[in-house]
């Protein structure tokens, strides 16, 4: 099975309003982490971008490590 776990080098609410800036259209709710969680949010985001969860799972660090390589 993947490795699912999120390396997060800021803040989620930091987090999840960059990517909110980036990706119009998700909903705090669509946004909803819990630590140990990751699977839900990954499949949840997953489905409502089109993308895998390894996609989803890169974007979410790249705008943690304040990359921004994925849009």
């Amino acid at each position: 099975m993947e490795n699912n776990k999120l390396t997060l080098h800021a803040p989620w609410e930091e987090v999840k309003e960059k990517i909110k800036e980036r990706v119009i259209g998700l909903t705090d709710e669509d946004l909803a982490y819990e630590e140990g969680h990751e699977d839900a949010l990954l499949d949840r985001l997953a489905r409502k971008m089109n993308r895998s969860t390894e996609e989803v799972k890169q974007f979410i660090e790249s705008i943690s490590f304040n990359k921004d390589i994925a849009s």
